[in-house]
């Protein structure tokens, strides 16, 4: 009776170990593009990084407008198809984190009257680096955020990251820079157009050429670390080999 107490006590300890190391996965972009079901939290666009070209607005003018340009995207929904461009029949809208850090953005090197200074503002190793310090505590699955680049006003159009994020972790799972044209009256109007040009471009055809590549991507596995147990060192050290007496 108690050995099979024991042995029912090591199943359920091991079924608790599996799922919680189950549960400690990120979700892949694979997973994310085979599964239309997983659901996708839209952040908000990011302009803390960006660099805003030719535009008469002062720098100060143009950071008080990011929150309104983050809440016509949010609110128009029919226009500024979020859900629809990543095939998702819904998804859900986490602003707070984003236009807490687009209030705080620095003015000072914002405004640029050169087009040079737009030529890749923002790489890629940026991205990754700028998305862990953000805070996502609690939250899970996969979340979007557009990270601007560079916003011209004489080329008419504004740069920005398409990012997706394994919330759990801050992972970057991709970020692929896109271009949008800008029009509208208003700095509001003018600039958000921008991204429903990448909504619409995502929608017609990058959606595919992702999900084609994610498919074709070979499978990583994440290997699990256990811990030591407790008494025991993580590595044991070779013992010294004794030299021969002269």
């Amino acid at each position: 009776m108690i050995i099979r107490k024991r042995y029912m006590y090591a199943c359920l300890s091991l079924l608790l170990l599996c799922l919680l190391n189950a549960n400690s996965y990120g979700q892949t972009l694979k997973e994310f593009f085979n599964n239309k079901t997983i659901p996708l939290t839209y952040l908000g666009v990011d302009f803390t990084l960006a660099k805003v070209q030719g535009e008469v607005a002062s720098a100060n003018e143009i950071r008080d407008k990011f929150e309104a340009i983050n809440t016509v995207i949010a609110t128009e929904v029919k226009k500024y198809d979020v859900a629809g461009a990543f095939q998702r029949s819904t998804s859900t809208n986490e602003l707070s984190m984003i236009n807490k850090l687009n209030e705080s953005a620095s003015t000072e090197k914002m405004k640029t009257d050169n087009l040079s200074d737009l030529e890749k503002n923002v790489k890629p190793e940026d991205v990754n680096k700028h998305v862990k310090a953000y805070d996502l505590s609690g939250k899970k699955g996969i979340g979007l955020v557009f990270i601007i680049d560079g916003m011209s006003k004489t080329n008419k159009e504004a740069t920005m990251y398409v990012t997706l994020i394994d919330l759990a972790s801050k992972k970057v799972l991709m970020a692929e820079r896109m271009t949008g044209k800008a029009q509208g009256f208003g700095l509001r109007n003018y600039w958000a157009y921008t991204v429903y040009k990448v909504l619409n471009d995502i929608d017609k055809h990058k959606y595919s050429d992702w999900a084609d590549a994610a498919a074709k991507a070979p499978e990583v596995k994440e290997e699990v670390v256990e811990e030591p147990k407790k008494g025991t060192s993580a590595a044991k050290e070779p013992k010294a080999k004794k030299g021969k007496k002269a």
